[in-house]
């Protein structure tokens, strides 16, 4: 019997359609970068990384295991290797017994890792697919004596800065010789392993952002994670120089400039995992304010079928971006993962065949196949002056980062009109408010009546935690703002998070998006020529099928996605 392809047991797992199978292997042979079938597939979005190695072990007659947080690993297998080699081979021991040791893989194929597990523990191995993510994880979690909280107060405690007590506020620290001494004291090893460890903890915890915020005794550590802030470390006031310092050269910025903003970028390999950091400093009161973005471009590579979308906002979505031409706006506050789902949308629309160009503020992250620009405003190279260049370049898909001015409006507006597909994102509340907005820039009614073709609001929402979810019977005053309306003597029953060692107590654990795709009707277009208010325009969408934000919130907490007070927070904050 000949063995079946692992794109055939994609398909037979009913991961993908054939269509969808075709489409992959043509972008890999487009590619040309050397990519399995099962990269590009993640790569589409159209698989979860989960998916890929489960079907894996299949084709290769391997077991499969979900190496979660629950998962029975024998502490005594795990100390039979390093953790050093773990890391190395991605690979972690989880049993033991008989002279056999099952190891967990990211490749169960590499017959090199297998050998030197075999000699360095005398055992036979038994190996084992999982995911990368997952083995990383395993690997902190067994192996993560230096992220323990004593060794986290042994390593602060015994940190010397120097005889010199350098601190931010010094009028020496201008000084060429206080400088030095500065830059010497930022490379020393105690000062480097606390920064390695603030930033590890905060990928381990999986943060966008990591605050470094000196007060007056102290330099407090904050990692933003699922949108709110928790306390992390407290660092002696005595090592706050070197440590931004450390960070300032590793961004490869100016230390002797401490009264003035920076921005830099730091680019580091974590737990075998390439990372970007994107630094901004601030001066304060207390010395220099840090904020480090955590970009991980895996986070952006999971498909529009992954973000959150409920089937019918999707399904309306994808035929709105597979169009040629016009104007497709994303809305939301900072924060609302505005950047993820257009990269979504960019991944999927770069078949190869198609010139996609981009210009951002920054390129927070790099698409293979997508020529990407930064504004540079000293040099000239603003979003609307790109813009016009990038027309002279055959383009069809154009992402500009942000609709700031009328004249940015204008030449997008010119660039739809002229049948290129144009991406770009506002700040609004809702999707409606999305017309008035661009009508306050004094950009012409029937320009945008002409040009946009769709508007989509979101929102990102906490989701519960899956290791301490529970039901409950919530109040029916809180049911009431969100407009359901249930019969008096009903019960409802909601789900909630308990809180527990997953979620660090908080009953959450990662997010999803909520949606308001509003397509541009031509309902919505004579009410646009009209100049008719955003209220207006509402009701229009609404009653042609538009689900506002608020509905689709409802629609997450009945199928336990996520809590009526989390969808409240984030609704009525805006």
């Amino acid at each position: 019997m000949q063995k079946r392809s692992i794109g055939e047991i994609f398909v037979s797992a009913d991961l993908i359609t054939e269509e969808q199978l075709n489409q992959a292997l043509e972008k890999q042979r487009q590619l040309g970068t050397g990519e399995t079938i099962g990269d590009v597939l993640v790569s589409m979005g159209l698989i979860s990384e989960r998916d890929r190695a489960r079907c894996l072990g299949v084709h290769w007659g391997v077991q499969y295991v979900d190496l979660s947080d629950d998962y029975p690993v024998d502490p005594e297998a795990v100390r039979c290797i390093s953790q050093e080699i773990a890391r190395r081979y991605k690979a972690i021991p989880i049993s033991r017994n008989n002279g056999h040791i099952t190891l967990a893989m990211k490749n169960p194929l590499d017959i090199f890792a297998i050998d030197e597990v075999r000699l360095i523990t005398g055992l036979d191995v038994e190996p084992v697919i999982a995911t990368e993510e997952d083995i990383q994880a395993a690997i902190g979690r067994f192996y993560g004596s230096s992220q323990s909280a004593e060794a986290v107060n042994e390593l602060i405690d015994n940190i010397e800065t120097a005889e010199i007590a350098l601190t931010d506020g010094d009028e020496q620290y201008e000084d060429e010789v206080s400088i030095e001494q500065l830059r010497e004291l930022s490379e020393e090893a105690p000062i480097v392993r606390l920064c390695n460890l603030i930033l590890h903890r905060g990928i381990q915890d999986k943060c966008s952002d990591i605050h470094l915020e000196p007060g007056k005794t102290s330099l407090r550590v904050r990692y933003r994670i699922d949108g709110i802030l928790h306390d992390g470390l407290l660092v002696p006031k005595k090592a706050q120089a070197s440590l931004i310092s450390r960070i300032k050269i590793m961004a490869e910025m100016d230390i002797a400039e401490k009264r003035a903003p920076q921005d830099g970028r730091i680019s580091a390999m974590v737990d075998g995992k390439q990372y970007d950091f994107r630094v901004s400093t601030l001066p304060s009161v207390y010395g220099e304010k840090v904020v480090l973005r955590v970009l991980d471009k895996s986070s952006i590579m999971i498909g529009l079928n992954k973000l959150g979308f409920l089937p019918q906002t999707l399904e309306m979505f994808e035929s709105i971006i597979s169009r040629s031409y016009g104007i497709v706006l994303v809305t939301g506050p900072t924060g609302s993962g505005k950047s993820t789902t257009l990269y979504s949308v960019l991944s999927k629309l770069n078949s190869g065949e198609k010139n996609i160009l981009t210009i951002e503020d920054p390129v927070e992250y790099e698409l293979a196949g997508i020529t990407q620009t930064q504004v540079n405003v000293r040099a000239g190279l603003t979003f609307a002056s790109g813009l016009r260049t990038m027309l002279r370049q055959d383009p069809n898909i154009i992402m500009v980062g942000e609709i700031r001015d009328r004249e940015t409006a204008t030449i997008a507006i010119e660039a739809a009109l002229t049948g290129h597909l144009v991406l770009s994102t506002l700040h609004t509340n809702d999707a409606p408010g999305a017309v008035t907005r661009l009508q306050e820039m004094d950009v012409e009614s029937f320009l945008i009546a002409s040009s946009v073709i769709g508007v989509l609001a979101q929102r990102l929402l906490r989701m519960i935690c899956p290791k301490c979810k529970e039901t409950y019977t919530p109040p029916r005053d809180a049911i009431r703002r969100l407009g359901m309306n249930v019969d008096e003597g009903s019960e409802v029953t909601f789900c909630r998070g308990k809180g527990c060692a997953h979620c660090k107590g908080t009953g959450y654990k990662g997010r999803i998006g909520i949606y308001e795709l509003m397509p541009v009707t031509d309902k919505i277009r004579d009410l646009i020529l009209a100049r008719a208010s955003s209220y207006t325009i509402k009701e229009a969408a609404v009653e042609a099928g538009m689900k506002t934000l608020r509905d689709d919130a409802m629609e997450k907490i009945l199928l336990g996605m996520t809590t009526l007070e989390e969808s409240l927070r984030v609704i009525y904050s805006g």
